[in-house]
């Protein structure tokens, strides 16, 4: 069965290792974009106020503009993201709740400037209901996927 890179990238980072290990397995790609678009002050985490820290606070949801098509013939998925308060964006826990996981290997990959893994794959597997198994790690570049 095909696999499938999925991604959120709120700066670039996350994107170009994704592609690039998309391109090296030879997998389809799907960029998880958020309907209302993140700028540079809601993404500034150093500012409490900003839309990025309020959503993971709350664990609210965040809608996501776009479906996969056929999401069932995949058998394998990466998800990528930056790491966000040690855990998935809430875009990432919106995106994985709108498809079935039944039967399906999750293998996210973080990107980070400083923070560490965490229990990354325990948080978002709720959100990716009957996944056979999910893992994370962080990574820098695609060859460590």
């Amino acid at each position: 069965m095909p696999t499938l890179v999925t991604y959120f990238s709120a700066e670039g980072t996350t994107a170009k290792v994704a592609k690039e290990y998309a391109q090296k397995i030879g997998a389809d790609v799907f960029e998880i974009v958020p309907e209302q678009p993140y700028t540079a002050a809601d993404i500034r985490w150093i500012n409490p106020l900003a839309r990025c820290n309020k959503e993971q606070i709350g664990g609210k949801d965040v809608p996501v503009k776009g479906i996969i098509p056929d999401f069932d013939k995949y058998d394998t998925v990466y998800i990528g993201f930056p790491i966000w308060y040690g855990q998935a964006p809430r875009v990432v826990h919106t995106f994985g709740k709108g498809y079935d996981w039944t039967g399906k290997t999750v293998h996210a990959f973080a990107t980070s400037g400083g923070s560490g893994i965490g229990k990354t794959a325990e948080k978002l597997s709720p959100s990716l209901a009957g996944a056979v198994s999910v893992d994370a790690k962080l990574v820098h570049s695609a060859d460590e996927i």
